[in-house]
């Protein structure tokens, strides 16, 4: 069995934190008109400076305009042109802004290497509760976007959000949709399994997910979904050295995207490279970079994101 964990050396753009949904466990939103958005020269002054800070990634991670606003139009534009700077600099973009139309999704195909969308959790109750005022949140809405990922041929990541008051049944639920909506076009290349950890910003009084349950987790979604979907944990909040470990034993291979920052959990803070290095050598596993494309959808990209990609291969390939 290889021993080898995979990451994306990242980096996160955030366009606006202004969301109309309001999920009563975010850390992340802030009010509509009340978060100035990215401009293109703030965002080109810190892409030229990571340059030279061995980062892969751009990920951008927006908070949603509403899908009638009048500025719907002119949020998706600064999403597209951010994801293009990115491209001209020499980076990969990978984008998760909440659920786009069909043609925007098409769009950004031409300037993503990979997109992603959180189902979080199927369980209908949820929408009494902590997305009660969350339009976008509804299940239905969020496996469309994932069918529509595999129709037009994009790579994606989605995941689960785990302790929103889900039950293990949900869990499972949420996995088989998934694995469901893989199957006809095998597009799904990684799922995350976050568990809910607690924030400053929040208004809920949820309490953090019990994270010795993260390798039972790990084990039943292991079980349900086909082999090529790559399972990721986000170290920062699996961090005790015993449990990560046990999730990695469990059947997780990849830590995700790691970063100076975790804008979602902005107070869970990523372990040093060298220090997440020494835990996992002391049970023999290797951490490994990786792209925001898994190889084996290369071919799917436009000729001209296969090319910045292949470029990026053949550097890790001298890394590792």
């Amino acid at each position: 069995m290889s021993r080898t964990v995979t990451y994306s050396p990242a980096f996160t753009l955030v366009p606006t934190y202004e969301c109309f949904n309001r999920c009563t466990y975010c850390n992340f939103r802030a009010e509509p008109l009340q978060s100035p958005w990215l401009t293109l020269p703030e965002a080109e002054k810190q892409l030229k400076f990571l340059q030279t800070q061995g980062v892969i990634e751009i990920l951008i991670l927006s908070g949603e305009v509403h899908p009638q606003s009048q500025r719907r139009k002119a949020w998706f534009q600064r999403i597209y042109d951010l994801c293009e700077l990115a491209l001209a600099l020499g980076f990969l973009p990978h984008t998760n802004v909440g659920p786009l139309s069909f043609e925007e999704m098409a769009l950004l195909k031409e300037v993503n290497v990979s997109m992603g969308l959180m189902l979080e959790q199927l369980a209908p109750d949820l929408l009494q509760t902590v997305h009660r005022h969350a339009p976008s949140k509804v299940p239905a809405l969020r496996l469309q976007q994932l069918e529509w990922a595999g129709k037009l041929k994009i790579p994606f990541t989605t995941g689960l959000l785990l302790g929103l008051g889900e039950s293990e049944a949900d869990w499972i639920e949420t996995l088989e949709a998934i694995a469901r909506i893989h199957s006809p076009c095998n597009h799904i290349q990684e799922v995350i399994l976050q568990p809910y950890s607690p924030g400053n910003q929040q208004i809920w009084d949820g309490e953090v997910f019990d994270a010795t349950k993260m390798p039972e987790v790990i084990a039943i979604a292991r079980s349900i979904l086909p082999d090529e979907i790559r399972l990721q944990i986000p170290p920062n909040l699996v961090a005790q050295p015993d449990i990560l470990l046990a999730c990695l034993e469990a059947g997780a291979r990849d830590l995700g995207g790691i970063g100076p920052r975790d804008e979602v959990n902005p107070d869970y803070p990523h372990l040093q490279h060298q220090t997440l290095t020494e835990i996992l050598a002391v049970s023999g596993w290797q951490l490994v970079q990786r792209l925001p494309v898994y190889p084996q959808y290369d071919k799917w990209l436009p000729q001209t994101l296969q090319n910045a990609v292949k470029h990026w291969r053949a550097i890790l390939d001298v890394r590792c």
